[in-house]
């Protein structure tokens, strides 16, 4: 005889995570319904030795660079790419707003625990601000791994909307909770326009047994 998996609970939503959620997100600094992109200079630093040469980001999926070595130019499209998907324009409904929200007061000093139900994630937010993500990723054919991001500061653009300057990442393993790398993320942006474009961003890593610093600076935006 087949045994038969017992039916999962089903989880409602909480309508007060849903508020809390929302009221984070959109205070959140995203660029504008109408951004187009933009284009700058950009010197990437890593330990020491300097790479020069231009960008375009018009959004997650279409960042240029060029630059003369083709692994620090691959890595810093994809920081590009990283930055333009966090900042990109997109409402609530189509983010975090399609799932099933819950939450929980557990008296943690990074605030409530809010999780989301049926992406492996949970946050935490305090004075309307997302203070951590917490996430698992498991696909088919990749090793699982998972990672915890720690909001340290933030600042306060023009438009009154949160945003983040600092956060560290901490990527382990989500079977044996192994620490395998930890990133330290602090930027700084500057007003062009409407927007709050990336001017620097620094990353200290630990990467094979070494601590790496790298360092993104952009000069000369201009809005396209």
């Amino acid at each position: 005889m087949t045994q038969q998996t017992p039916p999962q609970p089903t989880v409602t939503d909480d309508p007060n995570a849903r508020a809390l959620l929302r009221k984070a997100f959109e205070a959140t600094a995203r660029w504008q319904k109408d951004f187009t992109g933009f284009t700058a200079k950009l010197t990437v630093n890593v330990n020491g030795k300097e790479f020069r040469g231009p960008v375009t980001v018009k959004g997650p999926r279409e960042v240029s660079v060029q630059l003369d070595d083709a692994d620090t130019q691959k890595w810093a499209q994809e920081q590009l790419g990283m930055i333009a998907v966090h900042r990109g324009p997109r409402s609530f409904e189509e983010s975090d707003g399609k799932y099933t929200l819950t939450m929980e007061e557990d008296g943690h000093p990074l605030g409530t625990k809010l999780i989301i139900h049926g992406s492996h994630s949970f946050y935490r937010i305090k004075d309307d601000r997302i203070t951590q993500i917490n996430r698992s990723m498991a696909h088919p054919g990749m090793t699982p791994f998972a990672f915890t991001i720690n909001v340290e500061e933030s600042t306060v653009t023009q438009d009154g909307k949160n945003l983040t300057t600092k956060y560290t990442v901490y990527y382990y393993s989500p079977t044996d909770g192994k620490l395998n790398n930890v990133e330290s993320f602090t930027d700084t942006h500057v007003r062009v326009g409407a927007s709050d474009l990336p001017a620097t961003r620094r990353i200290i890593a630990f990467e094979n047994g070494t601590v790496i610093v790298k360092s993104l600076t952009f000069t000369d935006h201009t809005l396209i």
